[in-house]
């Protein structure tokens, strides 16, 4: 191995890592903002003498924004964030028209319910919706490593089973998220519910990472290392790595 080897490679893992850490901050800046700040909102409202219909309706306003600014920063229709805004807009306004402070507070499932429901369903259809968020963490953003996941997406069934497993779990988690935090929102007070409903939104997120990255984000990390390796090594004719 070159000296130049040996001095480039943590210079390329410092990268890999801040790269991870950048991905990570942007991951995590929609949860603040549609359950840190809303929540924030609702308590200070609270405590300058509000009621709890119009602190939960004007607490709810944030995560409304932020989809509509995301909207038009893209300048491009997203058809689920579109699709979470018009869900978002339609129950609070049912929910504010109704007075009931606990429908407002399961309206905020409804989020969760609408992208389970559509990754779910993205899942069976052969073309999951989680491989969008999926594809820049196993890639890296380096090129060699696309290349090695295009050719297994097309030639591997064992890496597309992975990749429907990972929107599979996070489906999954999320109707289960919506279920517990309805039947919170109709079981507990709405006080206890408001920082509540962000701690089990907090322990799903947890639970799906670990679990959709044990059963398929790592195998296919794996699976495109080995496909590196092979194209690297200019074995062209092989099989994708992990093809049935």
């Amino acid at each position: 191995m070159s000296s130049n080897t040996i001095t480039d490679t943590p210079t390329a893992e410092g990268a890999a890592t801040g790269n991870h850490r950048r991905a990570l901050l942007r991951s995590l800046s929609p949860l603040i903002v549609d359950a840190l700040v809303p929540m924030a909102v609702y308590y200070a409202l609270k405590g300058f003498g509000m009621g709890t219909v119009a602190a939960l309706a004007w607490s709810s306003v944030v995560p409304a924004l932020r989809t509509v600014w995301g909207l038009v920063k893209d300048r491009r229709l997203n058809g689920l964030a579109a699709l979470i805004l018009v869900v978002n807009l339609v129950a609070l306004a049912f929910s504010t028209m109704s007075g009931d402070a606990r429908l407002m507070l399961a309206k905020d499932s409804g989020v969760s319910s609408v992208i389970g429901i559509v990754v779910l369903v993205s899942a069976y259809a052969g073309r999951p919706l989680m491989t969008t968020a999926l594809k820049p963490w196993v890639t890296k953003g380096q090129q060699a490593r696309v290349a090695a996941w295009e050719r297994l997406s097309a030639g591997s069934e064992r890496f597309r089973l992975a990749e429907r497993t990972f929107s599979v779990v996070w489906g999954g988690a999320l109707l289960a998220e919506c279920v517990a935090r309805v039947v919170g929102a109709y079981v507990l007070p709405v006080d206890t519910m408001v920082w509540l409903g962000n701690v089990i939104l907090g322990f799903t997120l947890v639970f799906a990472m670990l679990v959709a990255g044990a059963l398929a984000a790592g195998p296919m990390e794996n699976m495109v290392d080995t496909e590196v390796h092979d194209l690297a090594s200019g074995n062209d004719e092989a099989a994708p790595a992990g093809k049935a």
